[in-house]
């Protein structure tokens, strides 16, 4: 399986190493980052790797080439020097998404102070270092779009375009409209404890009443997705307390100052921002 050490953490007496678990699809000069949100994992971005690679088949398991071996891979090394020759594989798409510190087959640091977007970034740019990518297109969904943020303000140089899903600004921006759909959905999210019962909450959440009963074939929307959202759960296992709510503390604490979001419009690559429902 394809891990990165990207940090370390105490526990206790003893330093634990953190390590992202990650995975690649496809081959090419362009490079994909993909960074999920809150309590997401790498297989929510099946669609998108599918439809930019063409298949579910990852490429992790390759050997190497000579520009990949070189990659630094260094606890936060927001400015290790990345590695030559990340052109090589032709005109194809190489994607590669990620599990963020705290869910799935990432490591898990008890302390949500081992949280926050600007050291998921550090993690995401030392994945990057890994890799051997020079420069990527980095998409990010929520909470993954403030961690995508935080990176293009570390290291604008890095990026050939921010792609930003569903940002919020943190704190109090992170809260929908409160109503009692919303207020239902984070009860039942917060006491769901097996795949099946937190599919059935996910699916609320990203999907309209109107898409999950659209008929495909025999079925409804519903019944395939949900299949897909049970087995993608179970694969990694449902989140810890403390990985849940140290993610949550990272959005709660995210915030953007001037001179990042400065830094963010006179790096000069393209910038996209896309809400809807």
């Amino acid at each position: 399986m394809p891990y990165c050490e990207v940090g370390r953490y105490a526990d206790g007496e003893k330093w634990e190493g953190v390590r992202l678990f990650y995975r690649r699809y496809g081959r090419g000069a362009t490079k994909v980052l993909l960074i999920i949100g809150l309590a997401g994992t790498h297989d929510s971005w099946g669609p998108q790797i599918k439809g930019l690679t063409g298949s579910l088949e990852p490429a992790d398991d390759e050997p190497p080439r000579p520009d990949e071996e070189a990659g630094a891979g260094a606890a936060g090394a927001a400015e290790a020097a990345p590695a030559e020759g990340d052109d090589a594989g032709g005109d194809g798409i190489e994607v590669c998404c990620f599990d963020n510190r705290g869910v799935g087959r990432s490591s898990v640091p008890p302390n949500k102070s081992y949280y926050s977007t600007g050291i998921m970034a550090k993690d995401a740019l030392a994945l990057m270092d890994h890799l051997g990518w020079k420069k990527a297109h980095v998409f990010g969904h929520s909470m993954g779009a403030m961690i995508s943020c935080k990176l293009a303000a570390i290291a604008p140089h890095r990026l050939c375009s921010l792609a930003l899903l569903n940002v919020t600004g943190g704190g109090f921006q992170c809260f929908p409209k409160v109503d009692g759909q919303m207020l239902s959905l984070a009860f039942r999210f917060l006491r769901a404890k097996t795949p099946e019962e937190r599919a059935l909450v996910d699916l609320e959440t990203h999907y309209t009443k109107e898409y999950l009963d659209e008929t495909v074939g025999s079925c409804t929307r519903r019944m395939i997705l949900y299949q897909e959202y049970v087995k993608g759960i179970s694969s990694t296992g449902m989140q810890s307390n403390c990985g849940f709510e140290g993610q949550v503390n990272a959005c709660w604490t995210h915030n953007m100052t001037t001179k990042e979001l400065d830094a963010i419009r006179s790096a000069g690559f393209l910038i996209s921002v896309i809400h809807g429902r």
